[in-house]
C-alpha cells in the first residue's frame, strides 16, 4: 500500500508540480443512514484507507462556520477533546423534510472523512435540535490499526487532469470536477468544459479574488452512453457516478444517491469539494453543503448553474427563491435558520447581518414583492406546462432569458435595489423568511453573489487555507 500511495503521489507532482505537505493519510467512514419523518437509525458499512494523504487544513481542525444540518466529531475513547470535526448536510436530511418520509422508510449511503487517527477513536454524530443547537444521535467506536479497515487504490490516478494549480493541496482548497455521463470518445469534450466552467466560477466574486487559494482537478470515468438518467422522460443511463435528474420527483434536480461509487472515484485525487458536471443540456442541478454539487455542463446556464449549486455545497447557503415548486414540506414554525443568507427576523437588533444594514434602510425592506410574485408564479405555470410537453430545451431558455431580463428591468427601479436589509420571501416561503438584498444568485438568474452571500464563502475559504486566526 505504501509503494501505492507513493505513485500516486508521483503522478500528481508529474501533472501539477506540487510539493504535497507531510500531512496523515485519509480516512473514511462509510455508513448507512435509515429512517423516515420520526426516526432515524445509523450502522456502519465500512472504515477505508483512501491512497492519498489529507488535503484538509490541520491548522484548523475544529468546524468554526457550522453550516450544515448534522456535524461530526472525532474524539478519543473516554474524552470531551475534540482533534477533528465538520458540519455537512445530506440528501437524508433533505428527504425526511418532503411528504414521502411520512410514508415509508429509507436508507441513505453516506461518508465520513477525516485526517486518519493512529489509536482507536470514537466518531460522534450530531443533528441540529432545538434552537439549532447540536445534539449527538450516534456514536461509533473505530480501532484504525483493525486489519478489516479496508485500504483504497487510486484507481482512476491516470485519468486526473489539473485544471488550476495553486499550490500544495494540504495549503488549498481543492475542488474536484467529476464527470458524469462522459463516453471514453467525449474525454476532450469534458476537459474543455472543465476549464470553461473554472474560469467562469473564478470570473465570480469572491473567488475570484481567491483564485490562488485553489486547486481544480477534473477525473471523468468513462460511461458506457452519452448522457446520464433523466427518468420522468424514460431515459436511464448507468453511469460512473450515477446522477440522475428527477431527484425527490422534482424535474431539475440532479442528485447521485451512488455514494460509494463517488467516493470510489473522487478517491483518486485530492479534494474537499465536488461538483459533478453530467454530459447534458437539460437545465438542471443540484448543492447539498459539505457532500457535493451537480451542474448540468451542456445547458445554456451551465455557469449560473456551477456557480449557484457551488454555493449551496461549499458555503451552505439556502436557496433564496420561493415560487419554484418544491417537494419539502412547509415548517410547522418559523424559526430562526441556520443558513448565513436567509433569516426569520425574529428580533432584527440582532440581525446575522446587522453591521451591514445602513441606519437608514427599514427592516423588513421594501421591494416589488407583489409585481414579482405575480410575473414568477404564472411564469412557473408555463414552465410546467412546457415540461410536461417536452419542448425542445431551446424553447425552455429563450423562456427563461425573457423572464431574467423582466426581473432585472423590475429591479432596476426599486429604491433599495442596491441595499443588505430583510427582504421578505426565502427559503421556499414567500412569508416569514427573509433574504439580505433584493437580488442574488441564490434567488435568480444573474452572476453575482450578494454581499452576505460572498462573506459567508469568504469564511470558508478561510477556514481550508489559513494557519492561524
Amino acid at each position: 500500500m505504501k509503494l501505492r500511495i507513493e505513485s500516486i503521489i508521483v503522478f500528481l507532482l508529474s501533472v501539477s508540480g506540487l510539493a504535497l505537505a507531510e500531512n496523515p493519510a485519509t480516512m473514511r467512514v462509510d455508513f448507512y443512514h435509515t429512517g423516515n419523518h420520526e426516526m432515524e437509525v445509523f450502522s456502519l458499512d465500512q472504515v477505508i484507507l483512501e491512497p492519498l494523504p489529507w488535503t484538509g487544513n490541520m491548522h484548523q481542525p475544529v468546524d468554526k462556520t457550522s453550516r450544515g444540518k448534522y456535524l461530526f466529531e472525532i474524539v478519543a475513547p473516554d474524552s470531551t477533546e475534540v482533534a477533528w470535526s465538520r458540519s455537512f448536510s445530506s440528501i437524508y436530511g433533505e428527504w425526511e423534510t418532503i411528504g414521502e418520509a411520512r410514508t415509508m422508510n429509507r436508507t441513505f449511503h453516506e461518508s465520513l472523512r477525516f485526517p486518519a487517527q493512529d489509536s482507536e477513536f470514537e466518531v460522534v454524530l450530531k443533528k441540529r435540535g432545538l434552537g439549532n443547537a447540536f445534539e449527538e444521535i450516534w456514536r461509533i467506536t473505530i480501532d484504525p490499526n483493525d486489519y478489516l479497515v479496508h485500504h483504497e487504490s487510486a484507481a482512476y490516478a491516470e485519468h486526473v487532469v489539473a485544471i488550476v494549480n495553486s499550490g500544495d493541496p494540504a495549503e488549498k482548497v481543492d475542488l474536484l470536477l467529476l464527470g458524469d455521463g462522459y463516453t471514453a470518445d467525449e474525454q476532450d469534450a469534458f476537459i474543455a468544459k472543465a476549464h470553461e466552467l473554472t474560469d467562469a466560477l473564478f470570473s465570480t466574486s469572491p473567488f475570484k479574488e481567491r483564485k490562488s487559494d485553489f486547486n481544480v482537478w477534473a477525473l471523468a470515468p468513462a460511461a458506457a452512453e452519452s448522457g446520464v438518467s433523466r427518468p420522468s422522460t424514460n431515459t436511464y443511463r448507468d453511469t460512473p457516478a450515477g446522477a440522475t435528474y428527477d431527484a425527490f420527483r422534482s424535474e431539475r434536480y440532479i442528485l447521485t444517491a451512488e455514494n460509494k461509487a463517488m467516493r470510489r472515484i473522487a478517491s483518486s485525487t485530492p479534494y474537499d469539494f465536488i461538483e459533478i458536471l453530467t454530459n447534458t443540456d437539460v437545465y438542471g442541478g443540484g448543492g447539498i453543503y459539505g457532500l457535493y454539487s451537480t451542474a448540468a455542463a451542456n445547458s445554456e446556464w451551465a455557469a449560473y448553474l456551477f456557480v449557484h449549486e457551488l454555493g449551496h455545497h461549499f458555503a451552505g447557503l439556502a436557496d433564496e427563491y420561493y415560487t419554484s415548486p418544491v417537494e419539502y414540506e412547509a415548517p410547522d414554525e418559523i424559526t430562526e435558520p441556520y443558513e448565513p443568507n436567509v433569516t426569520a427576523l425574529l428580533d432584527p437588533d440582532n440581525l446575522k447581518w446587522r453591521n451591514l444594514v445602513a441606519p437608514d434602510t427599514p427592516l423588513p425592506t421594501f421591494w416589488p414583492k407583489e409585481t414579482y410574485e405575480t410575473h414568477s408564479l404564472a411564469y412557473q405555470k408555463k414552465r410546467a406546462q412546457m415540461r410536461a410537453e417536452d419542448v425542445p430545451e431551446s424553447e425552455m431558455n429563450a423562456l427563461f432569458r425573457d423572464t431574467r431580463d423582466y426581473v432585472n428591468d423590475l429591479f432596476s427601479k426599486s429604491e433599495y435595489r442596491d441595499a443588505v436589509g430583510a427582504f421578505e420571501g426565502a427559503n421556499y416561503e414567500a412569508q416569514g423568511y427573509y433574504r439580505s438584498e433584493q437580488n442574488c444568485i441564490m434567488f435568480t438568474r444573474i452572476d453575482d453573489f450578494c454581499t452576505v452571500c460572498a462573506e459567508a464563502i469568504g469564511k470558508v475559504i478561510d477556514e481550508y487555507t489559513l494557519t492561524a486566526d
